[in-house]
């Protein structure tokens, strides 16, 4: 539960859009008063609200960052908002505009572990932040300091990232340990069935199977020496008995040894290993009033789950998943993965699909899959 509201947290719209608006805000505000006062401008005023608007739009395209995915071809416009931010604060030396250099170098390490490009933007964010103050004021050590500031910055958002991930890590390995323990409890239960069910056949079957046979051979030599018909009935009932004793012996042993039906908790122990397995962000969430449903319902749903947990790990491998149960009339099922592109395919390859279209067929439900603007969904309904 814990890693789940963190991850809630981490991608909530409030108050995460309305800090990322900030720089935007300011921007705006800095280059519409600049258009009053001329003489603090170092560059054209034309050339400024060029600079203003490429911040800004660079800062909404940053809204799209979450924790734990990379930035991908978000890390340019990130790019861009440093070069574009670090211009207009030396354009403007008496405006707020130098918090822009602290602002973006945070962010882009802030949020996945920084590569070539994010580091480049740091040391951007280090130029731009500087060397604007030291043509300002011709202070070295004003320069230096505030140098100085943006990589503490830097190294303060790096450590934060990386403790939340040792913190994650942990959770990761406690969940481990429980699955261990749940899979090694299981097969102790699975075995201790076995067991019985052994027991069961080796003793109590055989032990009907050979009453049912002497009773019947019983029933042949009263009927050869000319019993009477009601001994004969009477033994004929045994026999009957002993044969219904046996079936059920049979079918008891039949349940004891075949693998129980899957239910939701079945559904959440397929996304935990596919987060388990691969490190990446894994949601599920059940929406509306949970209800028992049929056997083959469920293990249609556990089917359709476990298949396409398989194809993201063929196409997309290390890509967040969310898979969501809806009760309603109809009961809902949705998977989706997000690398965070469009795929290549146009469909997933294979009989994978085949196979989910017909367990649907089978009971009257319908499936529907097919690529999104950042990966794959694969959504299942039912009538149930």
């Amino acid at each position: 539960m814990s890693s789940r509201l963190a991850d809630q947290v981490r991608t909530s719209s409030v108050p995460g859009l309305l800090l990322r608006a900030v720089p935007a805000v300011l921007t705006i505000v800095t280059v519409a008063f600049a258009a009053r006062d001329n003489d603090q401008q170092r560059l054209p005023y034309g050339v400024i609200v060029a600079l203003g608007v490429i911040v800004v739009a660079s800062n909404i395209s940053l809204f799209r960052l979450r924790y734990g995915e990379p930035p991908g071809r978000t890390a340019y416009a990130l790019l861009a908002f440093a070069i574009a931010g670090s211009l207009l604060w030396y354009a403007l030396p008496q405006s707020v505009m130098l918090f822009v250099p602290f602002w973006v170098s945070r962010i882009a390490v802030r949020y996945y572990r920084a590569g070539l490009l994010e580091w480049i933007v740091v040391s951007i964010a280090i130029i731009g932040g500087s060397v604007p103050l030291y043509i300002t004021t011709r202070s070295a050590p004003g320069a230096i300091g505030a140098a100085f500031g943006v990589v503490a910055l830097t190294l303060a958002a790096v450590n934060r990232r990386n403790r939340e991930q040792q913190l994650e890590d942990l959770e990761v390995s406690l969940a481990r340990k429980q699955a261990a323990i749940e899979e090694h409890e299981r097969a102790a239960a699975l075995a201790e069935r076995a067991r019985i069910a052994r027991d069961v056949h080796d003793v109590l079957a055989h032990s009907l199977a050979g009453l049912s046979l002497s009773l019947q051979g019983a029933r042949l030599m009263l009927v050869r020496d000319g019993a009477s018909a009601e001994a004969v009935e009477q033994v004929t009932r045994a026999q009957g008995l002993a044969a219904e004793g046996l079936a059920e012996a049979r079918r008891a042993v039949a349940a004891l040894r075949e693998d129980a039906v899957p239910d939701v908790r079945a559904l959440g122990d397929l996304v935990t290993a596919y987060r388990l397995e691969s490190g990446a962000s894994a949601e599920f969430d059940v929406e509306g009033t949970p209800r028992e449903l049929p056997a083959d319902v469920m293990s249609t749903l556990y089917r359709t789950v476990q298949e396409a947990l398989a194809n993201t790990r063929k196409h997309a491998p290390g890509a967040p998943v969310r898979v969501k149960l809806s009760y309603g009339d109809r009961v809902g099922l949705l998977i989706e993965d997000r690398p965070g592109k469009r795929p290549d395919r146009a469909a997933p390859g294979g009989y994978g699909l085949v196979g989910m279209r017909e367990r649907a067929d089978l009971v009257g439900g319908s499936v529907e899959a097919r690529p999104t603007s950042t990966g794959w969904r694969v959504e299942l309904k039912v009538k149930a």
